[in-house]
């Protein structure tokens, strides 16, 4: 139970952990990273992390692209078949890609029903062509709620960056949400 600070903002807590504690410690800091409804990591933890793979890419000459994307008429969604088969939508999305993306690339839900997938060292045919696979299956399988499948497709636009860009992370994002 002791508790030491180095500086103004770092404690140091040192406990007897049973696997009770542990569990519950692995909830608490999965919480803090992860959207609860989707799995996809939060936005702050996605654009934490967007940032150092951009300032990677820059130090190391690298690539690295940047997705955004969306549910086509999602509100529509949502007024014909209501708000829970909304979120199974987009968990189900999630999911898809989640399943059709690298282990180390990162999806982050940005809000709402948007969404942003970091993939990085690719270029932009690459990036084009895993875009394409995850549109082609959101769209052929339907989402099961309750009695109804729900048929949904995707937008999205895309930005790459090479390691000699100079330009502000910021500018980036806005030019994914431009070309979405």
């Amino acid at each position: 139970g002791d508790k030491t600070t180095l500086g103004s903002t770092t404690i140091l807590k040192f406990t007897y952990h049973d696997k009770l504690d542990e569990s519950f410690q692995k909830q608490m800091f999965e919480a803090a990273l992860r959207d609860s409804l989707t799995g996809a990591f939060n936005k702050r933890y996605f654009l934490d992390h967007l940032n150092s793979e951009f300032a990677y890419a820059q130090r190391h000459n690298g690539r690295l692209a940047l997705v955004m994307f969306d549910v086509d008429h999602f509100k529509h969604v949502n007024d014909t078949y209501g708000h829970l088969a909304g979120d199974s939508v987009l968990r189900a999305i999630a999911q898809r890609v989640d399943d059709n993306v690298r282990s180390y690339d990162v999806l982050g839900r940005y809000g709402g029903e948007e969404f942003c997938l970091i993939l990085p060292e690719t270029v932009a045919w690459s990036a084009r062509v895993v875009l394409e696979r995850i549109r082609c299956t959101v769209a052929a399988q339907t989402v099961r709620h309750e009695d109804e499948d729900i048929k949904v497709t995707l937008s999205a636009g895309l930005v790459t960056v090479q390691g000699n860009y100079r330009g502000r992370i910021e500018t980036a994002i806005e030019a994914a949400d431009s070309a979405l």
